[in-house]
């Protein structure tokens, strides 16, 4: 597969194979750097608390802090790569990140930690919501499903493995390490994205700041009231953020439909093809973050089995994504994505099923093939329903869609912390949450739930999909037979 993206064939738009490598080895390391960062330090929050002097409650901003400003940027910053060019956007979030990752490394107080912390965030919101739209630009179609595919890979591993990775570096090292291994990454990230990403300019034009400040009030209002929810922050709290982001959100719309170069333009959603995709995605990343927070619960709280153990146990999880991601990829060239992302579904359902069904005592063999099977099926759906997404659209219009698609995935990682939060507090009770089996099998039972609706969702575009698919395909042949 990997000597398939990096080959060339007469009349391939994109870049030349060479080229095409230093820019893939570009996005690989900017990507990975920006996801690992929303889980990686989550493991570190109790000894930075000890070590800065603070509380548990004001630490855990050192996490939200950076999954806020990165949700709330992310449609923006793809509207901007629109205007002035996906390269410059990419290159100012890495450098951004970079440069942000030293200052917290080198943070003395939890204050500054916290604001390095939200800078990360911004360059982390400019690098991944136009990701996609770079892979598009850099490789030919005919290879469009096998790129995103890489793609895909890169951003579930990253979910994945990041408190993993985390504990390893903890082992061994301070907690300052977690973000001083970005710096020379960073800066390598840096040089080598000047010489090696297209330098494609933007459309031009005007760039929408009223609605980016009210996308920043709809989305960070939404996020904040997730976070209120998940942490019990009160009814007051949640109902105040999440109604700001109901005005707000209503006041993007209205104005969306009115502004001469909207931030996000409203029409690509009349797309049964984008808007079901973008749908199905955030539905299963609503499950896939269920699963995420539920699981380590039921590992360490209920089953016994130490943070380490946990970790081993979760591992198959990623490991499945590096196999079936690439493969769902290059599938999606030739065969119907929908049809393919579906059956990823399926399988990842039956993998929640399994899940589910686990007791308070099980081996770890019993419990190490039921999450490989939930990752299996996740690698399955990711990369072709990101193929549906950003190849129904005009190419002009891929930071828009590599916007949505970033957005589908943060904002379905929140709603899935909320739902967990809400059946360990309303179902567990004060005192035995975090013991009690009953809160964690509700949890997972939501995400079987929520898994199936996307199934149905993802399922209802098969035939539409496939016409297109049928138009794509004839549309190559004929290509090659004119050559």
């Amino acid at each position: 597969m990997v000597a398939r993206l990096f080959s060339d064939a007469p009349h391939d738009d994109g870049l030349p194979g060479a080229e095409r490598r230093w820019a893939v080895l570009v996005l690989i390391v900017g990507t990975l750097l920006a996801v690992l960062d929303g889980s990686i330090v989550n493991v570190a929050l109790p000894a930075i608390a000890q070590e800065l002097h603070a509380s548990a409650a004001a630490t855990i901003w050192v996490a939200n802090a950076f999954l806020l400003v990165d949700a709330v940027g992310l449609l923006s910053f793809a509207a901007l790569g629109d205007v002035i060019g996906y390269r410059r956007v990419y290159l100012f979030g890495l450098s951004v990140f970079t440069l942000s990752s030293l200052g917290c490394a080198l943070s003395p107080s939890l204050g500054m930690l916290i604001g390095m912390r939200a800078v990360q965030g911004f360059g982390a919101a400019a690098m991944l919501s136009v990701g996609p739209a770079i892979y598009r630009t850099i490789f030919p179609a005919r290879l469009l499903g096998s790129a995103l595919g890489l793609s895909a890979l890169v951003v579930a591993f990253g979910l994945a493995a990041g408190p993993s990775i985390g504990g390893g570096i903890l082992a061994v090292l301070d907690w300052p390490w977690l973000f001083a291994f970005n710096v020379p990454l960073g800066l390598i990230a840096v040089a080598l994205a000047y010489r090696a990403l297209p330098r494609s300019g933007g459309r031009g034009g005007r760039f929408d700041i009223a609605g980016a400040v009210l996308s920043v009030l709809m989305l960070g209002g939404f996020v904040v009231g997730m976070e209120a929810v998940a942490h019990e922050g009160g009814v007051w709290r949640s109902g105040a953020a999440l109604g700001t982001s109901v005005v707000a959100g209503t006041v993007f719309i209205w104005w969306q439909r009115r502004c001469e170069r909207p931030l996000l333009p409203l029409e690509i959603f009349r797309t049964q093809r984008f808007s079901r995709a973008a749908q199905t995605s955030l539905v299963a990343f609503t499950a896939q973050g269920i699963a995420f927070i539920s699981l380590p619960f039921l590992f360490q709280s209920v089953q016994g089995y130490s943070p380490l153990q946990s970790a081993v146990l979760f591992t198959p999880w990623p490991l499945a994504i590096i196999v079936a991601g690439p493969l769902a990829g290059r599938f999606s060239d030739r065969v119907n994505p929908a049809l393919i992302s579906t059956l990823g579904l399926a399988v990842f359902i039956a993998g929640l099923l399994s899940v589910a069904l686990l007791g308070a005592q099980t081996s770890m063999v019993d419990i190490l093939w039921r999450t490989g099977l939930c990752g299996l099926g996740y690698g399955f759906f990711q990369a072709p329903n990101n193929v549906e997404l950003l190849g129904s659209v005009a190419r002009e219009r891929s930071g828009v869609a590599s916007g949505v698609l970033a957005s589908a995935r943060t904002f379905g990682q929140s709603v899935g912390a909320a739902v967990v939060a809400l059946m360990l507090g309303q179902l567990g009770g004060a005192a035995h949450a975090m013991t009690s089996i009953l809160p964690v099998h509700a949890a997972l039972w939501a995400g079987f739930v929520i898994a199936f609706f996307a199934l149905a969702l993802s399922a209802s575009r098969i035939r539409i999909a496939a016409a297109a698919h049928a138009v794509r395909i004839m549309a190559k042949r004929q290509g090659r037979a004119d050559r």
